[in-house]
Parts: C-alpha cells; structure tokens; sequence
C-alpha cells in the first residue's frame, strides 16, 4: 500500500503582503478559539517566519518513520490547480490537512478547526495524524 502524502495547507499567503496581512490579522485576532491559521500556529508557533524546532522533528520522524512520503506546506497562494479545485468544490475552509496516496484522489483528512483544537502543539498533532492514518490508510 502506497503511503500518503500530506498537503498542509496554510489560512495565508506566501507574497510579502500575505505575510503582512496575516501578521495583521494575527496581532488584531481576539479568539483564541478561531485562530487566523491554526496549521501555522502548529508549525511555525504563530508568528515566526520560521519552522519550530518541535515541527521540523515532529514532521522528520512522521516522514522518516514511513508513515507518510512527504508533507508539503502550501499557502493559498501556492496551490496547484487540482488542490484548489479539490478545496473549492467542496467548500473546504482554510486552514486544512488533505492527503493522497499515489494514483488517487485528495481526500480532507483535518478541518480548521480540528487544527485549532491542537493550540499549536505539533506533537498532539502528528500524534493524531498517525491515528487517522492507521486507521484509513486504506480509504486514501
């Protein structure tokens, strides 16, 4: 059985001024229960331009673990057209986790808001990655 890939993808834009409209709109944003960018909370805690160091190890063990092939993070800004169709049709709101096996189709594997139950701890989210994982593996 092939492993999925992970498609993060980020409630933002990777252009200059996405980066500054988001910075906006996390500094004004008064409910910690609706973050502006839940994934980004997760793995860049929040403001920061960079990866945390619990990310990057979290997602080297998720990849290097075989659990998953690759895990690509992708603001809205970068997405190929057959992911924003996928998001798009469906009604889907940023942030997001969707997998793919090879040869398939994307499925939703995490809303924004099972992404915001997380309070941007990267561990108790690869930890229920994995268990998503093991138990649809075949459904991907």
């Amino acid at each position: 059985m092939a492993v999925p890939m992970l498609f993060i993808l980020y409630n933002a834009d990777a252009s200059v001024m996405g980066k500054l409209s988001y910075g906006y709109k996390k500094l004004t944003n008064r409910d910690k229960d609706k973050p502006t960018c839940a994934a980004c909370d997760i793995t860049h805690g929040g403001l920061s331009l960079d990866e945390t160091s619990q990310w990057k190890a979290a997602k080297a063990d998720l990849v290097h673990s075989g659990a998953v092939k690759e895990i690509k993070q992708l603001h809205r800004d970068e997405l190929d057209p057959e992911i924003k169709e996928f998001v798009q049709s469906r009604g889907l709101h940023f942030p997001m986790v969707l997998a793919r096996n090879e040869g398939s189709s994307l499925t939703s594997v995490m809303s924004s808001d099972e992404l915001a139950a997380f309070k941007g701890d990267p561990q108790a989210f690869m930890k229920k990655i994995r268990h998503l994982l093991s138990g649809a593996q075949s459904a991907l």
